[in-house]
């Protein structure tokens, strides 16, 4: 499709390598149609950056039966196979499983990136590639303030648990922790960062996001011994009480991934401090009475 001697797929899944010479090999440089190729497909995203910027080496095609071939990345990494078309398989997965979560761009790049750095360390060889990947999107999604919690991750990992995740993570930070020092801190959660995708998950209107929102910030004056994340569930379920459209605990649960027992606990805890925290505007001190008390 590009030349007589290089074949790029348009719908290219996995990777396959033939000895074309690079650009930089070829006698008068690159053609009109190759460059023209290279300014449309360059900006798509890291794994055509990787790939086509240094040389146009690759014939591109689709694995047996449809596959996409993410699943090769473990298999080619226990192999010793070739590094490049190893990173350019971590791309692929890493596009992939950001776009089940509809991540933006910029995160797909920063944890491109991240997995880049780590392969240049050559020390990735022996871990679960998928744990590794999924590890990289988490912490771009922190540094890019759009966190996402490790159960989120964890459901677009290609079987890797949550503790294999957390695993990587470390390793991760501990590794690029010298090389890229403060840019490789990802920085405090607090239960506002997750607020307004769980209440969109849960169909809420502006008001009562706005109460949660405000809700939220006032928790932080007392001392509440639980994560962000259960914090954050605990008080959409605390105001939806107030509201007239009221949410299950279960639906909560579902749409903020805490588990229907830590959102108990946590509002246990925020019971107490409930005429103090939750805005006048939205309900007066009459009202909170509708809200259940928590079980001893």
């Amino acid at each position: 499709m590009i030349t007589r001697r290089g074949i790029l797929c348009a719908q290219s899944a996995v990777l396959c390598w033939s000895p074309v010479p690079s650009m930089r090999h070829l006698s008068g440089g690159p053609s009109p149609m190759i460059r023209a190729i290279m300014t449309r497909t360059v900006l798509e995203d890291p794994l055509t950056r990787y790939l086509l910027m240094p040389a146009l080496s690759t014939v591109i095609s689709r694995g047996p039966n449809g596959s996409n071939g993410d699943g090769s990345l473990s298999r080619l990494q226990n192999r010793g196979g070739d590094p490049e078309r190893a990173i350019v398989l971590a791309f692929k997965a890493i596009s992939n499983m950001a776009d089940r979560l509809s991540l933006v761009a910029t995160i797909k790049d920063r944890a491109s990136e991240i997995y880049k750095r780590l392969e240049d360390q050559k020390c990735t060889r022996g871990r679960n590639l998928d744990a590794i990947v999924a590890a990289c999107i988490y912490i771009a999604c922190r540094q890019e303030g759009k966190p996402r919690t490790v159960k989120e991750i964890c459901s677009i990992a290609n079987g890797a648990t949550k503790k294999e995740i957390g695993r990587a993570k470390e390793f991760i930070v501990k590794q690029l922790k010298v090389e890229m020092g403060e840019s490789m801190e990802m920085g405090t959660i607090h239960a506002g960062d997750y607020l307004r995708r769980f209440c969109s998950n849960l169909g809420m209107s502006h008001e009562e996001i706005k109460a949660v929102q405000e809700t939220v910030k006032k928790s932080g004056d007392f001392d509440i011994r639980r994560s962000p994340i259960s914090i954050a569930a605990a008080i959409i379920f605390m105001i939806t009480q107030l509201s007239d459209s009221k949410k299950a605990l279960r639906d909560i649960s579902i749409a903020t991934t805490v588990a229907e027992g830590t959102i108990k606990n946590a509002y246990k805890d925020l019971y107490p401090h409930a005429a103090k925290i939750i805005p006048d505007w939205y309900a007066k001190e009459r009202d909170l009475k509708n809200l259940c008390s928590p079980k001893a």
